[in-house]
């Protein structure tokens, strides 16, 4: 499986419009790739909290419709990062807004297949807390694969036929601050993940943070993680880059430095299964019932 991280460096000097052109751009620069990753809220800026409601859309809106024809363009599944998601009634959540930090998933057809809103919002009571609605759904997808390298996986998560005959993965779909929640990804590894997704908007004073994390979800999982992040500085903050894809061993298989980036890497999803079989931990789950 092959996919392509676009660690995307930005500045408030670049405007929303102008941003939404140049990474459907290099979207387009990624044939090839079976999947293709942005970051977390790369076009209202992941820390730009004072623009969020103005630069809201809907899962129809005009990025999301760039992002979609880019996909196609690129024959890709293209996880697009996220958006500051609104509805088209202005009806909010349970908290009564009317925000969600909503990732979006673009099939090689440019159809939008998944969106995943943000469980974990951050901010400790500010920022995303004090704005955007939690999401309340885990989301799995199963992501084709190009020549159907895909092996066999746990309870028939992997080599199950797709569409037009190749093979799918299955992915756990998360975002950023999701990283310090580990029960998310059991959660996910138990509806047959074998895969992690993850795009953030990481800040450079906690990057040793986000690289032990994603390390530490792909062991105790034994799943690849995929983990994209921001580079650049917007909003007076420095962001970490470093975007990573971890082996299920928790072996770093490739990592960015600070800057705008292109992470292509080669996965073997067999290489998953044989992990498992050779250091069998995931059988050896045990919880006493007065503690479930």
């Amino acid at each position: 499986m092959k996919v392509a991280l676009i660690q995307l460096a930005y500045s408030d000097d670049e405007s929303v419009a102008d941003r939404v052109t140049r990474v459907a751009g290099l979207v387009r620069e990624q044939r090839g790739h079976d999947l293709v990753v942005l970051p977390e809220l790369w076009a209202a800026g992941g820390f730009d909290y004072r623009h969020w409601a103005e630069r809201a859309e809907t899962t129809a809106g005009a990025i999301a419709e760039a992002m979609g024809e880019a996909a196609k363009d690129a024959g890709v599944t293209l996880l697009a990062g996220s958006i500051v998601e609104t509805t088209p009634d202005g009806s909010g959540g349970p908290e009564g807004k009317n925000l969600w930090n909503t990732a979006l998933l673009f099939d090689p057809t440019g159809g939008l297949v998944r969106t995943y809103r943000k469980i974990h919002r951050f901010g400790f009571g500010a920022g995303e807390p004090r704005l955007m609605e939690a999401g309340e759904e885990l989301v799995l997808a199963d992501l084709p694969v190009a020549g159907g390298d895909g092996a066999d996986g746990a309870d028939g998560a992997d080599g199950v036929d797709g569409a037009d005959g190749g093979t799918t993965v299955r992915a756990g779909i998360s975002t950023c601050y999701d990283l310090r929640f580990p029960e998310l990804y059991r959660a996910q590894l138990d509806r047959g993940a074998r895969l992690f997704v993850i795009p953030a908007a990481w800040p450079r004073r906690r990057v040793d943070h986000w690289t032990l994390l994603a390390q530490a979800r792909a062991i105790e999982n034994q799943c690849v993680v995929i983990a994209c992040n921001t580079a650049g500085t917007h909003a007076r903050h420095e962001m970490g880059g470093h975007s990573q894809v971890i082996g299920a061993a928790g072996e770093p298989l490739a990592t960015a430095g600070l800057g705008e980036e292109v992470l292509s890497v080669d996965i073997d999803l067999a290489a998953i299964d044989l992990w498992r079989g050779q250091f069998p931990v995931l059988g050896d789950r045990r919880m006493p019932d007065h503690v479930r």
